[in-house]
């Protein structure tokens, strides 16, 4: 499987990646609409499939749909339990083309769906109906792109086995736009301090009112390290403890904030845990060291990059990101 990894360069589906991200908010905002809440904003997401993304059933009165965007026949599909169906074409189109089409596919389908036409987490966006910049769609980027959820779906999968608390499922967020595990302590967390455009405050908190440790997908963004898997943890420095600063050491990133890591082994055996699902995944075997071989030279293909958490400075952690040299990351970033 290591060899099957398709290259994903940031650059080249940067506009793609940009209107796709707006499509899927879209979609998960009709799911939103239609879902009882759950903890965490679990009732939004969408999940990978063998075909793109999905929303998973959603009850609309006494019938259910579910959407499901198609990255090899390059459709949104509506599928509906009565048998009914529909779908809208992705192709190169404006945000507000793909709305309308979208609302007038539903509401044929007798699925009409009210939604908060603002985008979530994208500082100054225009909102749908009126959004004609984000017009591009190459189907060879958003084929790439999925190919790669795909695997490393595989690999948070392998990854979220190895731990028996409370965990969330594999999920892909769409205001995000990123594909995402977190693990949770069990103890409470002080109030959330940060904030993201057009989403509340409250919300924030909610998500957030737990310590956690996450790991995500991105294929790039303004404020991340193209295609990027970095690890978050989220534990609260005790009352009136200065932030903390450890003599370097090439496995932790420590950043001071209003949050701080978790304890140095604790963090490092989420890397190495990640690391290993990582190479179980791509190789379909245990992740082993040959007996007399240094630690840092038992899997040379498999290299720990830092990279920056997409909060705009408000939650940090410590992150890292895990590589394989297969993948061809456009720009890996700097290794420790």
């Amino acid at each position: 499987m290591a060899d099957s990894w398709p290259k994903l360069s940031y650059p080249e589906g940067r506009e793609s990646f940009a209107t796709l991200h707006l499509w899927t908010q879209i979609v998960g905002k009709i799911r939103l609409a239609q879902t009882p809440w759950l903890n965490h904003s679990w009732h939004v997401p969408l999940y990978v499939t063998a075909r793109g993304l999905t929303t998973s059933l959603i009850a609309h009165g006494e019938r259910s749909f579910e959407m499901e965007f198609d990255f090899n026949r390059h459709v949104l599909r509506i599928e509906v339990s009565d048998g009914a169906g529909g779908g809208v074409a992705l192709r190169p189109r404006s945000v507000a083309d793909f709305y309308a089409a979208l609302t007038q596919a539903l509401g044929k389908l007798g699925l009409a769906v009210s939604v908060d036409e603002r985008p979530c987490e994208i500082a100054g966006a225009t909102r749908f109906s009126e959004d004609e910049t984000h017009a591009t769609y190459d189907p060879r980027c958003a084929h790439r792109l999925w190919q790669v959820l795909l695997r490393v779906d595989r690999v948070f999968k392998e990854f979220r086995t190895g731990f028996l608390g409370k965990c969330s499922p594999v999920h892909f967020f769409w205001g995000s736009f990123d594909l995402a595990v977190t693990r949770f302590s069990g103890r409470a967390a002080p109030a959330f301090p940060g904030k993201a455009p057009g989403v509340s405050r409250s919300v924030m908190r909610e998500a957030y009112s737990h310590e956690v440790s996450s790991a995500g997908f991105w294929p790039g963004g303004a404020s991340t390290t193209p295609v990027s898997i970095p690890t978050r943890t989220r534990r609260p420095r005790p009352s009136g403890t200065p932030p903390s600063n450890p003599p370097p050491r090439p496995s932790i990133q420590r950043s001071g904030s209003s949050c701080c890591a978790m304890k140095r082994s604790a963090t490092v055996r989420i890397r190495a845990r990640l690391s290993s699902a990582f190479y179980r995944a791509l190789t379909g075997r245990p992740r082993r060291r040959p007996t007399g071989t240094p630690r840092s030279s038992a899997h040379p293909e498999f290299r720990v990059f830092r990279a920056p958490w997409l909060t705009g400075g408000t939650e940090h952690g410590d992150d890292f990101a895990v590589t394989h040299g297969t993948l061809r990351w456009s720009r890996p970033g700097r290794p420790v």
